[in-house]
């Protein structure tokens, strides 16, 4: 997809030229270290000697400034204007050791001219040579973050553009329809079709309804960045932080006989089946009168409202007697597990209303399997997509929120005027998605979270 570019570039001769470690920090068998403006090719045949062929890597033995040797690694060139910045970039491809790393920081830094990245400059300076739209970028940061599968796609998809394919599609729609409203409008007298600017009219109404479909996706998009958030609750004693250790396996909740240990929410984050899943241990809901234990549990309560999905603990020994407090947890998505099954048989059919009821033992991990992989096909449920691409950010719901508002206002207006200027608001809400237009004041926002030589 061809991107127009935000506004006119600056000038590459009037840009600082910037460098930064890209690959990650500590020791590894390989660091990259990029370079991004008009003195790159000097920086590069500063260290390297020469310029190596264009996009063509050549092993080369770095120098400092004195002649010291820094490493031997690739130096790789890219002028400009075919770079991922738009500018003239270098590349040095050098062993990962702190010592080297340093060393050609140092280096760098020490020539004219140059000075370090700030977070997500180099990304910026993309956006700025058209290279890559918000939501690309925005693509971009979660391909970074990403920790699962399914977040890896829905990342990779984004960068592809498929979200901004979408909106700018809805867009030139718009303006097209602004353009015949406004030609039906400014020339009246023209030799123009009968009825352009009302044949306009039915599309709006038919757009609206295509982008308030768009919007009623249970927040997949949101969702599936964050993780499926799953909160364990229960009377005290009925074992959930055992249950929380046998789930992440691994000791992050601790266990104690006496009741009430846990006081905080403690959360682990899960990769189930290639679904981000967020589990958090809550204090024991129960009336108490000591101040830390009833923070605990108003806490509980809150993560209980909050959750996407609530995993509610009884205790096998009492069954089929279920606590008040966890009975009326029983409503939306949730998951009963009877706990301490190595204790007391439950029904291998047992419910409770229309909830199934998994055994499980803890202590020995007895239904933790079966446990996990309902959380699982729960997470894909609510995570997986269609075939259209989701919303990843709030503000790519509140456009489109506004877009939809705006033609609605269109359709139902009966001056010209006020149904021209609902549907430039409409088509400047979606072109602020792909940051078409009118972004300065988001810019921050988007590239606040890169990490540095990004």
């Amino acid at each position: 997809m061809a991107l127009p570019r935000r506004t006119e570039p600056t000038a590459s001769s009037d840009r600082e030229t910037i460098f930064a470690l890209s690959s990650g920090a500590g020791r590894a068998g390989v660091a990259v270290l990029r370079v991004t403006g008009p003195a790159a090719g000097r920086a590069l045949e500063a260290l390297a000697g020469t310029l190596p062929a264009p996009r063509h890597a050549r092993l080369v033995t770095f120098r400092d400034a004195v002649g010291e040797t820094l490493d031997r690694g690739l130096a790789l060139w890219l002028p400009g204007p075919g770079s991922v910045t738009g500018e003239d970039v270098a590349e040095l491809h050098v062993h990962g050791g702190r010592a080297v790393i340093a060393g050609v920081l140092e280096a760098l830094g020490a020539l004219d001219g140059l000075r370090p990245a700030e977070a997500g400059e180099f990304t910026r300076r993309a956006f700025d040579a058209g290279r890559l739209d918000l939501t690309q970028v925005e693509g971009l940061a979660d391909l970074l973050a990403a920790e699962t599968a399914g977040q890896r796609r829905q990342a990779l998809r984004q960068m592809d553009g498929a979200l901004a394919a979408l909106t700018e599609g809805w867009r030139a729609r718009l303006l097209r329809l602004q353009a015949h409203l406004e030609a039906d409008l400014e020339f009246p007298d023209e030799d123009l079709p009968d009825g352009v600017g009302a044949a306009a009219r039915p599309e709006f109404a038919a757009l609206a309804r295509e982008i308030a479909a768009h919007l009623d996706d249970d927040h997949r998009g949101e969702r599936l960045r964050d993780g499926l958030r799953v909160a364990i609750l229960g009377a005290p004693n009925v074992g959930k932080s055992s249950l929380m250790n046998q789930v992440a396996r691994r000791d992050v909740a601790i266990v104690a006989e006496t009741a009430g240990t846990t006081r905080d929410v403690i959360e682990v984050h899960l990769d189930l089946g290639g679904w981000p899943v967020s589990i958090a241990d809550t204090a024991g809901l129960r009336e108490t009168p000591e101040a830390v234990e009833a923070e605990g549990v108003r806490r509980a309560q809150a993560r209980a409202a909050e959750a996407d999905v609530r995993l509610v603990v009884l205790d096998a020994q009492a069954w089929p007697a279920v606590d008040p407090a966890a009975a009326a947890l029983l409503d939306g998505d949730v998951v009963v597990v009877a706990n301490k099954a190595d204790l007391a048989a439950v029904p291998a059919d047992a419910r409770i209303g229309h909830y199934p009821v998994l055994p499980v033992s803890a202590l020995r991990g007895d239904g933790v399997d079966a446990l996990i992989a309902r959380l699982g096909v729960l997470a894909e449920e609510r995570l997986s997509r269609g075939e259209a691409p989701l919303l990843t950010r709030a503000r790519h719901r509140t456009a489109l929120t506004a877009c939809r508002e705006a033609l609605v206002r269109a359709d139902a207006a009966s001056a010209p005027e006020l149904v021209i200027e609902d549907v430039r608001l409409a088509a400047r809400e979606l072109g602020r998605i792909a940051g078409r237009v009118d972004v300065e004041d988001i810019l921050d926002i988007v590239f606040r979270d890169f990490c540095i030589g990004k």
